[in-house]
């Protein structure tokens, strides 16, 4: 296999700022698409005023980006942070890296890179004494504090004929250096996880059904943010959402019973199964044939218990899966996630608070309390659900590290 076989079929964005460096990222371009990267160019202002959007747009799998403002797109930073798999900026200027460290959003590249939680890679490039600055090592260190991947200069001639530190590495070196983040970010490639999303729907009639308020956000982050982190992913859903990994396997259900047949016929093959569906304890009995009449007066609903899917798994665990369970309570949070972690055998429970209107159902954040079967307890602050997402599977990745032959690995 290639050291470059990571970067086939990922979504790249190659940020260009202005620097003279600016013509080497015409051949970093080149070398990402003949990777099999799918590149979208996002140059600066300044860096057209060394090479032209029109080299990149020809190079690259899409047209080259410039505006925040003067495209289609009325969030073009967003649209490429979010489908970005990874960022490399080649060259990145001390311009570029200060406001980067700082949060300065002021152009598409730099907005792109705000929002994104897609891994980064900048390349600095420029003149000896700005590399050595120490506000310019300040930035980089506060970058690299943040998890931001840096492919350092080399020494060689640089602008002016002057020799010293701070030439761009070489377009080789640096797509060398993509592939391999592209790879160190896929820490769960060949585990296979089963996710559950969305509330069941338990029918009285043809038209009614016992349910609850449950959007299906959470579940559908997990199965994306597992997908994005390399693993086999098979999700079981009743909501009707899309997922943005056409990676994911995606198995339809309504009731707990179809959820439960889903679910534990697919588990002896998963290694991970993450529960966080709002499975409907108790189902009417019986289901009319017909509408129910308000002229026939009020209907008498029975109803009986359906089964726990999550106890199941718990009681099915053969010792080598990994078993994480969500809890959404109302009060006394932390005891009830405790007793039910407890009881149903998981590894990890994952608690919240649905009556908090920032936690609860139906909405994008989520405040929860992570429980170990370890004892460990931890509690969160407000997140994504998308970013609670990728907290659960660092736990999900720890816990399964020896398997994967991770030991140690950071």
């Amino acid at each position: 296999m290639s050291e470059l076989t990571p970067l086939r079929g990922r979504q790249v964005v190659l940020g260009v700022s202005g620097g003279i460096a600016a013509y080497k990222a015409v051949e970093v371009c080149r070398r990402l698409v003949d990777a099999g990267a799918q590149v979208v160019p996002v140059l600066t202002n300044d860096a057209q005023r060394f090479v032209g959007a029109l080299t990149f747009s020809a190079l690259a799998s899409a047209p080259a980006q410039t505006s925040l403002f003067d495209g289609p797109d009325p969030i073009p930073h967003t649209t490429l942070g979010q489908r970005a798999d990874l960022i490399v900026v080649a060259p990145a200027t001390a311009k570029l890296l200060g406001k980067y460290a700082n949060g300065i959003s002021d152009d598409l590249l730099s907005a792109t890179l705000l929002a994104t939680r897609a891994p980064v890679l900048v390349a600095p490039a420029m003149h000896t004494e700005m590399w050595e600055h120490p506000a310019v090592q300040d930035n980089l260190a506060t970058l690299r504090a943040r998890g931001v991947h840096i492919a350092d200069p080399e020494r060689g001639r640089l602008a002016g004929g002057d020799e010293g530190e701070g030439r761009l590495a070489e377009p080789a070196s640096i797509v060398a250096h993509a592939a391999a983040v592209i790879a160190l970010g896929r820490d769960l490639a060949g585990v296979r996880v089963l996710v559950t999303a969305g509330g069941t729907r338990e029918p009285i009639d043809p038209v009614r059904f016992v349910g609850n308020r449950s959007s299906g956000k959470m579940g559908h982050a997990l199965a994306d943010a597992a997908a994005a982190r390399g693993a086999a992913v098979t999700l079981v859903t009743t909501a009707h959402r899309s997922v943005e990994s056409s990676a994911v396997e995606i198995v339809p259900v309504e009731t707990a019973a179809e959820m439960a047949d889903a679910v534990l016929g697919r588990y002896p093959e998963s290694d991970v199964v993450i529960m966080a569906a709002a499975v409907a304890d108790f189902r009417p009995k019986a289901v009319a044939d017909d509408k129910l009449k308000k002229g026939d007066g009020v209907p008498e609903v029975v109803l009986e218990p359906t089964t726990d899917i999550l106890a199941e798994l718990g009681r099915q665990k053969d010792g080598g899966q990994f078993l994480v369970g969500f809890a959404a309570e109302t009060s006394r949070v932390r005891a009830q996630a405790a007793a039910k972690l407890s009881a149903k055998h998981a590894d990890l429970m994952v608690a919240n608070d649905v009556s908090s209107p920032d936690a609860g159902f139906e909405v994008d954040t989520n405040r929860a309390i992570l429980l170990h079967s370890s004892g460990s307890v931890e509690e969160l602050s407000l997140l994504t659900k998308a970013a609670l997402a990728d907290v659960v599977l660092d736990r999900v990745r720890d816990a399964l590290r020896p398997a994967l032959g991770q030991e140690g690995s950071e």
